[in-house]
């Protein structure tokens, strides 16, 4: 077969981005994550069903820390763009409300119903929504954070422009769009040559909020790739990133280590946020 992408032809490049046969145990581990994640819902002070938007998956949920002012840890789920809910990955709110953050977490519409075009522009929404106040909740004088596992990880990435957002922490993220647009994952999402360019955030590294990159260090190659250029990227271009590869993490247990507050990417954020006040 024809080599399509940096040596692999489309066997390889498919098998280079199936994170759920990479782990022995997904559908058990997706079973647990629903159950810390309704077990999360139980115990939270929170509001469900926010709408941002009036499609049915423009919604969020809004969970209270407790502490007046708290910083905000603003989570994008992932699924490639085209599967899962907020409510399956609420348990990774667990570590940051015990940090101190309040926590919103984010839905969005799917392909192949949405485009890459509308679902970026639904983040959008929503961010300009939680910074004029409309959606109830006033985030003035607060810091937050925009995090993002893997597809929600490009999506934070490319909204650290935004004047409401005061730190980014792209988790697992899919910052270059070329490949998926040449795997299995492309049947869906009908990726054009405008949205590759337009919503690759490696390729267009400019001014924005400083950045916490994280990974799991036993992810598949391609996704540790991803996460390591482009922090080495943003910081050759000047902007503040911290890279980190979590030990021993695959690309789904990296989310238990971000549930813990002692985890090494709740530390890690903790630290980039304080030394930048």
């Amino acid at each position: 077969m024809a080599m399509i992408y940096r040596g692999m032809d489309r066997a390889a490049l498919d098998a280079a981005y199936n994170n759920t046969k990479a782990i022995p145990d997904f559908p058990e581990t997706m079973e647990r994550f629903r159950a810390r994640s309704a077990e999360l819902y139980g115990a939270a002070s929170c509001r469900r069903d926010v709408a941002y938007g009036p499609l049915a998956r423009e919604r969020f949920d809004w969970l209270s820390c407790g502490r007046k002012n708290a910083p905000v840890f603003i989570f994008i789920h992932g699924g490639y763009w085209q599967n899962c809910t907020r409510e399956e990955f609420a348990f990774v709110a667990s570590g940051p409300l015990e940090r101190g953050f309040d926590v919103v977490l984010v839905e969005y519409e799917l392909a192949p119903t949405a485009t890459m075009t509308r679902i970026v522009s639904q983040i959008r929404s929503l961010l300009d929504g939680l910074s004029d106040g409309t959606l109830g909740i006033d985030l003035a004088k607060r810091a937050v954070c925009l995090a993002g596992h893997s597809a929600g990880g490009q999506l934070a990435a490319l909204h650290r422009d935004h004047p409401l957002v005061t730190h980014v922490m792209p988790v697992s993220a899919l910052v270059e769009l070329e490949p998926i647009s040449l795997s299995w994952l492309n049947e869906k999402l009908r990726l054009t040559p405008d949205e590759i360019d337009a919503y690759s955030p490696i390729r267009h590294i400019a001014r924005g909020a400083p950045m916490t990159v994280t990974v799991g260090a036993a992810e598949l190659p391609e996704l540790v790739r991803h996460s390591r250029e482009y922090a080495h990227a943003c910081q050759a271009a000047g902007e503040h990133v911290d890279y980190l590869a979590v030990p021993d993490c695959t690309h789904f247990s990296v989310l238990e280590d971000l549930a813990s507050a002692s985890g090494a990417q709740m530390c890690a954020l903790a630290r980039s946020m304080a030394t930048l006040r």
